[in-house]
């Protein structure tokens, strides 16, 4: 044993000592190994800002090294060119999709939603002008870099020295980068290494681990659930058990089967968010028709999306399980094939006829199959409409609802109860086709100095152009409406109104709304006591989304100003029509008194507060003060929510759950 740890000793001695030579005879390798570093910190500057954090820079150094050190193995010079020149290409790859990605989404990109890719064609002109950037082409420097590097230093230096083949430059660099890891693990905390494991936040990752052990990770989690599926899951089945076996009060309230047995029309409103609804412009509401809907109705003015990745397809499947988005992949194009328990299926036990409607091809979110699997009877997707009117992706909302109302009556003349859902379209960014959006004045007038002056701050702005399509959307919608009061549709009728998720408007164009002066026809400049600062959080919360529940009769007429997510939807319907979901994550809203909204990467949002799970801290709401336990106490419970979810989805445990309980059935009757 002495003789072996001398050995040891003997080695490393020998790595410290030729450490210098290592470096001076490998300046390739050297500029290969810093400027792929270099570019992941280019990524986080340019995304999530932390470029002075020293620790993902390490992390970005240890996977950069380990990789890299593969080339010592090769003997042919043209070889270990084209080895560190793939690994580059590829790292530079990561940086482009994930620039795209995050300018997008806020967040990265994950390896399971490649299946996704194929959306893009349908969705072409959104991706070009929202998502693609110059800067998101900047990484493209470090191969061209590394090449006139090889090229100069051949030209300069013994070949054999460029790359030498050698064992010891192999563990060598092996040794340095394990010894980086190891003074990296020495910094994580418990929370770390439980982010990482679920992998719920990757803007959190991404600024704690680096772009590329993200990424690793990333492939790890998305065939995991996969391997286990075969394997078994009696740990995700033990977690799943300890979440739902808990036995829960039946509550009623004054709405509990208040609309039972009433057919139900849902409106996905694309991309409308609420700040909208109380916006005007020389005295013209920009959304005139929805608010007389929620003035006349059930309105609830502190509704969240809770989408990830899947942005829309993530809506309408939270809405109709009262489950969250996973956090890998997307529910509709990576587990379409679990089983779920949904609002169209436990209609249709009671009777109902279930539809949903959309102009877009079925095959976009892998709708045509989802659809089915969340038990819709029929799905009328594009091929079931005239395309006769094209704004933006598709047919237009107006064409849509016109053409809708018609298979509607149809559908009436069958005589059951239905349930159908409307999926607009129109109002989908980029919002650029202004000339088919109508007539709607953007400017204002202005009292200077005894003149009536107008001004027009939002023309040719992407928020402006926003606002012109949400007075399209809401113009159709109105239309809409009538024409199924005109068809006698309205009569034993709820309607439900609910906003997809946000529009993706940059804080910069918030910035400069909420900081025009009409007066002087300027902007206030951050000094001016007037200056209105958009946070982190104030973008969150301005990402609130209409929720509406609406009858002809208007006998049910309240506001409601209690945070509510996509979640809470299923619940809080099922409450009122007299159907449960035992695996719903949501509540009524009317049988709780304080609620809480959980986010896919782990915030968290209550009446008291808006928690940021990457920051670890959180934004006090209206003078509210709760204490660190509050906070503990939301965070526990949003950890475990979120992995409940996750495995009852990823490990398909409704379906398992149900199939042991049938054998341990069969097995006491037999």
């Amino acid at each position: 044993m002495k003789k072996f740890l001398n050995k040891v000793k003997t080695f490393f001695f020998k790595i410290l000592c030729n450490l210098k030579k290592f470096i001076m005879e490998n300046k390739f390798y050297n500029i290969f190994v810093i400027t792929n570093v270099f570019n992941a910190l280019l990524l986080r500057i340019f995304t999530v800002n932390n470029g002075l954090d020293p620790r993902p820079l390490i992390q970005d150094f240890v996977v950069i090294l380990a990789v890299g050190s593969i080339v010592f193995l090769f003997k042919k010079d043209r070889t270990k060119l084209i080895y560190l020149t793939v690994v580059s290409i590829i790292c530079v790859i990561l940086c482009v999709i994930n620039s795209m990605y995050y300018t997008f989404y806020t967040s990265f990109a994950s390896v399971s939603l490649l299946a996704t890719s194929v959306f893009v064609i349908d969705v072409g002109d959104a991706v070009t002008k929202n998502v693609m950037n110059i800067k998101d082409f900047i990484y493209l420097w470090q191969p061209i870099v590394l090449l006139i590097s090889y090229w100069y230093i051949s030209r300069n230096t013994k070949r054999e020295n460029i790359v030498a083949k050698s064992s010891f430059n192999f563990v060598t660099s092996l040794i340095l980068s394990g010894t980086l890891l190891l003074i990296f693990v020495s910094t994580l905390t418990g929370t770390d290494w439980s982010r990482f494991y679920n992998q719920w936040n990757r803007e959190y990752l991404v600024s704690r681990f680096g772009l590329y052990t993200y990424q690793l990770n990333d492939i790890v989690k998305s065939i995991e659930p996969k391997i286990n599926t075969l394997f078994g899951s009696d740990k995700a089945l033990k977690t799943f058990n300890e979440y739902y076996d808990v036995e829960k009060e039946e509550i009623t309230n004054k709405y509990t089967n208040v609309f039972e047995g009433k057919n139900i029309i849902s409106i996905h409103l694309e991309s409308m968010q609420a700040f909208t609804m109380d916006l005007t412009f020389n005295d013209k509401e920009v959304t005139p028709n929805l608010n007389k809907l929620a003035k006349s109705g059930l309105n609830f003015t502190n509704f969240y999306s809770q989408v990830s990745v899947g942005t829309s397809s993530d809506s309408e499947f939270t809405l109709n399980t009262s489950l969250l988005p996973v956090s890998n992949g997307t529910v509709f194009v990576n587990y379409w094939n679990r089983e779920y328990v949904s609002i169209p299926s436990l209609l249709k036990e009671k009777g109902y006829y279930t539809f949903s409607m959309h102009g877009n091809t079925g095959d976009y979110w892998n709708r045509n199959i989802m659809h089915k699997q969340l038990g819709y009877d029929k799905f009328y997707s594009k091929s079931s409409y005239d395309i006769d009117e094209v704004i933006g992706l598709g047919i237009s909302d107006k064409s849509f609802f016109r053409q809708s109302v018609e298979k509607i009556k149809k559908i009436a003349e069958g005589g059951k109860p239905f349930y159908g859902t409307l999926i607009m379209l129109t109002n989908h960014t980029p919002f650029d086709e202004t000339d088919k959006y109508g007539e709607f004045d953007l400017s204002v007038t202005v009292d200077v100095d005894g003149e009536q002056v107008t001004r027009n701050h939002l023309d040719n702005t992407k928020l402006g152009n926003y606002i012109k399509s949400v007075h399209y959307a809401d113009e159709a919608l109105g239309e809409f409406v009538q024409m199924l009061d005109e068809a006698g549709l309205l009569e034993n009728t709820v309607l439900v109104l609910y906003g997809d998720h946000d529009a993706r408007i940059s804080k910069k164009e918030y910035i400069n709304f909420y900081n025009y002066d009409s007066y002087t026809d300027t902007y206030f400049s951050k000094n001016d006591e007037n200056y209105h600062a958009v946070s982190y959080y104030d973008y969150e919360l301005l990402r609130r989304v209409p929720f509406i529940i609406w009858t002809k009769e208007g006998k049910y007429v309240e506001t409601i100003d209690k945070v509510m997510g996509m979640y809470d939807v299923m619940p809080t319907l099922g409450n009122m029509f007299n159907f449960y979901n035992k695996y719903q994550l949501g509540h009524d809203i009317f049988s709780i008194d304080e609620n809480i909204v959980i986010f896919p990467n782990g915030n968290f949002l209550t009446d008291k507060i808006y928690y940021n799970s990457q920051k670890d801290e959180g934004k006090w709401l209206n003078d509210a003060l709760a204490g660190e336990n509050y906070i503990t106490y939301n965070k526990e419970y949003t950890q475990k929510t979120l992995e409940a979810s996750n495995m009852l989805i990823m490990y398909d445990l409704i379906r398992i759950s149900r199939e042991k309980k049938e054998g341990e059935v069969n097995e006491n009757t037999k």
